[in-house]
């Protein structure tokens, strides 16, 4: 049985405790964490430590962090040769102290805290220093999704470039049209079954194929209109932004 500690209490941390506690493949001996309040429900007290120091020799260690402590609290794991992996996007593998057999165990995906999901159909990208540890790590991933990646480090950046525009931005700009519905006294919800079928449609479409509107169209007049009706600079700078960014696409065809 492969034995797993998670460093972290954080949105990824919460929801890779609670589904690794309930694979029975793997062991999950300890968790650390400066504040327990978020996991103490999900695993039992007395493996929960609040010291890296204190951490048991385990086959795997996943450290899921803000991005900017992993590479120190890497350093501070009081094993060594065995597996350390983090669970970010965007920092380098090598990063990690090399003290350890360094790895990456990243879940492609959006998390909040109580906010379940099903980790069954999550990408998760995987990078390691040789074959073997691969093998475990790969182990780990399949017993949780069906979605599994070997990907490099350039790769993985490249990723997670890639999601903050279909994701973060994305989100951004609902919270743009949502102040917009909200200054006019309209609901959100009418946009709801709008924002489902543009999400379904790249499930089968390009983004290209799949794009529409008055930019696609060329539709000076009703993009002039627009953005006469927007008083806020900032949402007339992105309209105007994303309308450039539709066209030099078309142009591009």
């Amino acid at each position: 049985m492969i034995t797993v500690s998670i460093i972290g209490s954080g949105n990824v941390a919460f929801h890779l405790i609670s589904v690794l506690n309930k694979t029975p493949e793997f062991k999950l001996i300890q968790v650390c964490c400066r504040d327990k309040k978020n996991i103490q429900n999900l695993v039992d007290s007395s493996q929960i430590i609040s010291k890296v120091e204190e951490l048991k020799t385990v086959d795997v260690c996943i450290i899921a962090v803000s991005d900017a402590a992993i590479s120190k609290i890497s350093e501070s794991i009081p094993f060594d040769n065995k597996i350390v992996a983090h669970t970010s996007g965007s920092v380098a593998m090598n990063d990690l102290s090399a003290k350890n057999r360094r790895a990456v165990f990243y879940p492609v995906q959006t998390f909040s805290l109580h906010k379940e999901v099903d980790f069954s159909k999550i990408p998760i990208c995987l990078e390691s220093e040789n074959e073997n540890d691969y093998n475990v790590l790969e182990k780990i991933a399949n017993s949780i999704s069906t979605l599994v990646y070997s990907i490099n480090t350039k790769q993985r950046k490249a990723l997670h470039v890639s999601a903050v525009f279909v994701n973060n931005f994305v989100n951004e700009l609902y919270e743009v049209g949502y102040e917009i519905c909200h200054e006019n006294n309209i609901s959100f919800d009418i946009l709801k079954p709008l924002i489902d079928e543009t999400a379904r449609k790249v499930q089968t479409l390009t983004p290209t194929e799949a794009q529409t509107g008055p930019a696609k169209r060329r539709d000076m007049k009703t993009i002039s209109t627009h953005l006469e009706f927007l008083k806020d600079q900032n949402k007339k700078d992105i309209y105007k932004l994303m309308t450039q960014s539709i066209q030099s696409h078309e142009k591009e065809l």
